[in-house]
């Protein structure tokens, strides 16, 4: 198996593909979130090792569980 990219990468750009999907600017979605707009573009660069609480934050935002935004990591 070839390297895989680090998880919060992978974690980033499942976020920026689902967010663009549903519509939203980053910095819509980081208000819609109650997050920082630089706080969200870090962590769709994978820069950044969020909290649990705001993954949970991001999922219910995109109306999805955390099994569902996780899903494929």
């Amino acid at each position: 198996m070839g390297k895989r990219e680090d998880i919060l990468v992978r974690f980033g750009q499942r976020v920026r593909a689902l967010r663009q999907e549903q519509g939203y600017s980053q910095e819509g979605f980081a208000a819609e979130c109650g997050l920082d707009r630089t706080y969200m573009g870090g962590i769709e660069r994978g820069e950044r090792n969020l909290a649990l609480r705001n993954i949970e934050l991001i999922a219910r935002t995109l109306g999805l569980s955390l099994a569902e935004l996780m899903q494929g990591l």
